[in-house]
């Protein structure tokens, strides 16, 4: 960016090399921390953003590279409106996905291999690679062109962030919402922790698993009769202490037909056990409260002894259902939460004291299970249905296909298992938290008000305890009998109470610390377990800033936090623990507004997965395409909804190909016309911000657009609505390079004069700066590219050295104009339908056609057109445009329902409606129009309940009808010999320009054009039609014989072309000065005369040829008599060549 003068702009363009450029001069001129330090500087108001952390244990895929570019374009965005945001980021350090790989690298089976190498070698290795792929996220996210500091970021692990998790969990112990309670939990047997629920929710799969229906024969029954019971979790058996009934089911005692055997088994159940009627036989029927209090023998007598006074009965609770199993519920207290529940209540087991959960930590059967002692749980099934066979317990067994919860980290099956653990009381401050998520707004609201407001109002206590190593220790002490307990909020009242001063806070580096007891119970020691790292990522908005023992002030002005945004499937776990923790210390939620992502899913509709390779590598996408074109194609997706995207890599390839092409083409062309306009009129344009006025319509509807354009952004981003601004700015864009500048192009290259130019380059480039500005948060890598050439177009102080250190532009009120982008809107409809007219005809734009007639009862929507008929004229190359609002005899209606808005409103009745809408009569739909409502078969219809079509019933040989919204357009494509040649001139003009293009000339090089050609009606077409190729071509076209000899050396290129079947020589020559026979007077000969003339230069001798007479070899000649610019030019004047 050092050269001051707008540069010439290559034809040829790669994307990914060019974003490559434009980050090596951000590195150069460090433009992320200068654009920091000058929103200080002003001191601008501070925009709080927080970003959730990832771990670095994985490489960035598809998800984070889309909710990293939500978060820049957002942040960028508010820089841009004048406020400090800080970006910084953060790494997950802690918990299961770094012990899991450490786990498997050290090929530790337990929790024990880890005591035995000890927890500081075990948590060395965990520190070891937590920063894994650090590099690698910072090589991304650059790429990427995310600004955010990754220099000064914070790591979960860091003391000042540990610390501040400790004065956090201090908060919320003192406020009495942390208790020690014994709970049934999701427990991963490999990790060897309890999950709290909404880890457990993460990772459902499909799996076939055994099923089997037991039978406990019924003590006291004088026939033998047994109650069956059915689990698809058979080693849950041993541990069986009780059965339990619905109390107001229906229950029978049936005989079965082969057995004789008398079972009792629920009624709406029965099917469970028998196929038909004849294989059993009723003996009597009850309701489960009849049942209650029955007591059985035990399948096994493990637990007889502990248990034997309480257990093995019948207990009553709603829970039972009779959608599945046989209406009998087996328990076992320690493995289902409902059994938990119901043993407590019916006095089967006391609160408190220890149930009988013989599995021990890594999910093996502890030595109270003597048949089964050492085997996982999930590998005992087989022995344990084989030994209930031996024992002639087991009536049924067979498998089944259901859903099934894994655990997140190490993909293998979850238990439920009792385990002591840590609770936050998040029942106690339910209403408070669904209270403080009102005062936020998400977008898409549908996830604030459905899907987390549900999870809120059914939160159940948080599991915040893991039985691991590698984490944040819960800082609690406590005596042998658990009589006394401290929590410790800081490093300096561990220092108090112990005597002990620590630099790190992790396991190996406290346990061994103890606090003399003031009750005098001894030492207290340090419990066991860490925190859940969702409570470390939970605490980020404290611990990041090290609060309260830092930056206090800092910290409470900017909470809670402006924005966040991350993926839908954090509804569960980083939202939900921002605004427990936030409710439950401060009573506010963490954020004010998020945006929530839907999932990236691979094209074939699965989870992107490293293991199937359905996916291309993101850095491979990037380099391929570019890094602006990957974050446009992921922002203007469904995604930023919170719906599901599939990931094409054609995809990006399209937004190349649709967005940054045509958008490159304009700056290319604005360019080439600026530098043309300081050729041809030897003065420099400046560009501006400000309205331009302007009579010209297109002028003034541009402005109006690009002024819309920014009121719209500006409302939409507030409301953090990207899905509604992306699309906005892509149809701005549509309009300035699809219509503006194509309806503009001869004006901008000076046919109009050059007042007319300068007017119109001026506009073009307020517009274009405009869009580069309001895209820079979006595309900042192209943006900028953009803007370091076309900035020297502005006066010396507008300069920035980066667009991303410009304000946000803001709407030139006094460009508005609603109206002006109505009426041009109607053109644009009814030239799109034009074109379309001539697709069915086979008709090319270059053949004119002669008129289009408009039939329409609104008849400003006419008015609009003949305003605009110049451009309609030109864009359709069409003679006349009619407009009427007479429709003819040839003209009837046709309507039909709007199946969404009429399906939705009336149900059933909607099938008669619809078929009478059908066949609705021309009449009254014109008294539908009219009146603007109509009752149908009993329903009273208006406004878009039905579309009406309009269709032309006449003579269509040459004509091509168009109906659309109340418009029918006529377009007359009958062709006379007339438009037939004009069409063919327009051709040999477009076979000029190719082979201009082809030639690799600039818009500055000038040439002449000669042609060769022995078709008689081609040789008519260049005589009758010499304007109108003139027209575009600068020149006219001479025959090859007139050709002077000199010019053979001046040859560029020559091509022969087509044309109808007719073949043409076309021939482009450097444009040079000629001299006419009148030019003999001055006494010099031809060659004498030619030869100076081919050495001037050919700028300075075109400007002293338009003052009228030009030096050369010592004699002046006169323009327009003796010497011209082109062969064309002389002989057109009707002179001789000398």
């Amino acid at each position: 960016g050092k050269n001051t003068e707008l540069e010439d702009v290559p034809q040829d363009v790669r994307f990914p090399v060019e974003e490559d450029k434009v980050l090596a001069y951000w590195d150069e001129i460090d433009a992320f921390q200068t654009s920091l330090r000058m929103s200080r500087e002003k001191k601008n108001p501070a925009f709080t953003f927080y970003d959730g952390p990832p771990f670095a244990t994985g490489m960035p895929h598809y998800g984070h590279i889309l909710a990293g570019t939500i978060k820049d374009c957002v942040t960028r965005y508010w820089h841009m409106n004048g406020f400090h945001v800080e970006r910084r980021w953060g790494w997950d350090t802690h918990g299961l996905p770094i012990e899991f790989e450490i786990d498997q690298k050290l090929k530790i089976k337990g929790r024990q291999d880890v005591l035995d190498m000890t927890v500081k070698v075990y948590n060395a290795e965990c520190r070891a690679v937590v920063m894994k792929y650090a590099s690698e996220w910072k090589r991304v996210v650059r790429r990427l062109a995310r600004w955010i500091d990754m220099e000064n970021d914070y790591k979960t692990l860091d003391p000042t962030f540990m610390e501040s998790v400790w004065w956090v969990c201090k908060q919320l112990y003192d406020k009495d919402l942390i208790y020690r309670g014994y709970k049934v939990m999701p427990y991963s047997t490999k990790c060897s922790t309890p999950l709290s629920n909404f880890e457990a929710g993460q990772n459902y799969k499909d799996v076939s698993d055994p099923e089997c229906v037991v039978k406990f024969p019924i003590i006291g029954d004088a026939d033998g009769a047994c109650f069956l019971a059915w689990t698809t979790t058979p080693w849950t058996l041993p541990s069986n202490l009780a059965l339990c009934v619905h109390p107001t089911m229906e229950y029978l005692y049936v005989q079965d037909a082969k057995t004789d055997a008398i079972y009792v088994i629920a009624k709406p159940r029965i099917s469970q056990m028998y196929k038909k009627p004849t294989e059993y036989k009723i003996i009597k029927e009850c309701v489960g409260k009849d049942l209650h209090g029955m007591k059985y023998e035990p399948l096994f007598d493990y637990f007889v002894e502990l248990k034997g006074e309480t257990a093995f009965r019948v207990l009553m609770d709603e829970y039972v259902t009779a959608d599945g199993g046989v209406g009998i519920v087996h328990q076992a207290p320690a493995f289902g939460e409902d059994d938990y529940r119901v043993c407590l209540k019916e006095g089967v087991i006391a609160k408190g004291e220890s149930v009988p959960c013989p599995v021990d930590d890594d999910g093996r059967f502890t030595a109270e299970v003597t048949d089964f002692f050492g085997v996982h749980v999930k590998d005992a099934d087989k022995d344990i249905l084989a030994k209930l066979k031996a024992n002639g317990k087991l009536v049924k067994s067979g498998s089944i296909k259901h859903s099934y919860p894994f655990c997140w980290r190490s993909d293998t099956p979850l238990i439920y298992k009792a385990v002591p653990s840590w609770f936050v009381k998040v029942e106690e401050i339910k209403d408070r938290l669904v209270a403080n998520n009102q005062k936020t707004s998400w977008v898409p609201d549908f996830v604030k008000e459905k899907r987390f407001h549900n999870w809120l109002a059914g939160a159940r206590d948080w599991a915040i305890s893991r039985n691991r190593f590698w984490g944040t220790p819960i800082p609690i002490w406590r005596s042998d009998d658990w009589e006394e307990i401290i929590c410790v909020g800081s490093i300096e009242e561990l220092f108090e109470l112990s005597g002990v001063r620590i630099t790190d806070l992790h396991k190996d580096s406290i346990d061994h610390i103890t606090i003399p007891s003031k009750e005098g119970r001894g030492d207290l020691k340090r419990i066991d377990e860490v925190f859940d790292c969702w409570f470390e990522s939970g605490s980020m908005p404290y611990a990041q800033k090290h609060y309260p023992f830092e930056n206090k002030e800092e910290f409470e002005s900017g909470f809670p936090a402006d924005f966040i945004a991350e993926g839908l499937d954090q509804t569960r776990g980083w939202f939900y623990t921002l605004m427990v923790l936030s409710t439950a210390l401060f009573d506010k939620p963490a954020f004010k507004n998020v945006i929530v992502n839907g999932l990236v899913l691979a094209e074939d509709g699965k989870k992107m997965s490293k293991r199937l390779k359905n996916y291309p590598d993101p850095e491979i996408v990037i380099n391929a395409h570019g890094a602006d074109a990957l974050r446009m194609y992921l922002i203007n997706s469904p995604v930023v909804r919170g719906e599901e995207l599939r990931f094409r890599e054609q995809g990006v390839k399209d937004v190349v190909r649709d967005v940054f092409l045509p958008w490159y083409n304009a700056y290319r062309f604005l360019v080439q016309v600026v530098r043309r306009y300081k050729n041809e009129e030897g003065k420099e344009l400046t560009g501006g911000m400000t309205h331009i006025d302007s009579d010209n319509l297109m002028d003034q509807w541009i402005q109006a657009a690009a002024a819309g354009l920014l009121q719209f952004v500006n409302t939409e981003m507030k409301a953090y609505r990207l899905y509604t601004v992306v699309p906005r700015l892509l149809r701005f864009m549509e309009d300035l390079t699809n219509w503006y500048v194509k309806m503009n192009r001869t004006r901008l290259k000076g046919a109009k004069g050059a007042q007319e130019a300068s007017l119109s380059i001026r506009v073009l480039f307020q517009v274009l700066m405009t869009l580069v500005r309001s895209m820079a948060p979006f595309t900042p890598m192209f943006c900028e590219l953009l803007y370091l050439n076309l900035r020297h177009m502005l006066p010396q102080p507008e300069r920035a050295d980066s667009v991303h250190f410009l304000d946000f532009p803001q709407p030139n009120l006094e460009a508005l104009d609603e109206r002006m982008e109505l009426k041009v809107a109607r053109m644009q409809t009814l030239i799109e339908k034009g074109r379309a007219a001539r697709d069915k005809r086979g008709i090319s734009l270059r053949t004119p056609v002669r008129s289009v007639t408009v039939i329409c009862p609104d008849s400003e929507l006419l008015a609009d057109l003949e305003q605009l008929q110049g451009y309609i004229k030109d864009e359709l190359n069409i003679r006349a445009v009619v407009t009427t609002t007479e429709e003819g005899g040839n003209l009837t209606r046709s309507a039909a329902p709007d199946n969404t808005i009429l399906g939705k409103r009336l149900g059933k009745d909607f099938r008669p409606v619809g078929q009478a809408i059908k066949s609705l009569s021309n009449q009254q739909l014109i008294e539908y129009e009219s009146k603007g409502q109509l009752e149908v078969a009993g329903h009273m219809l208006s406004g878009d309940d039905l579309k009406v079509t309009r269709t032309f019933t006449g003579d269509t040989e040459n004509v091509e009808p168009m109906s659309y919204d109340q418009v029918l357009a006529l377009f007359d494509v009958g062709l006379d010999e007339a438009l037939r040649q004009e069409g063919t001139a327009r051709e040999i003009v477009s076979r000029v320009q190719q082979l201009r293009k082809k030639a690799a000339l600039s818009p500055e090089d000038l040439v002449e054009v000669y042609y060769s050609c022995s078709d008689g009606s081609l040789l008519d077409v260049i005589k009758n039609h010499m304007d109108t190729i003139k027209e575009t071509t600068r020149v006219e076209l001479v025959a090859e014989e007139q050709m002077p000899a000199r010019l053979r050396s001046k040859l560029i290129i020559e091509n022969e072309e087509e044309i109808n079947g007719t073949k043409i020589k076309l021939i482009l020559a450097t444009a040079s000065f000629h001299v006419s026979s009148e030019a003999a007077s001055c006494g010099k000969s031809a060659d004498e005369l030619c030869n100076a003339l081919d050495a001037l230069d050919l700028k300075d001798a075109k400007a002293a040829l338009a003052g009228g007479k030009l030096s050369v070899a010592g004699v002046e000649l006169a323009a327009d008599s003796q010497v011209f610019f082109t062969l064309g030019a002389l002989l057109a004047a009707n002179k001789t060549p000398l």
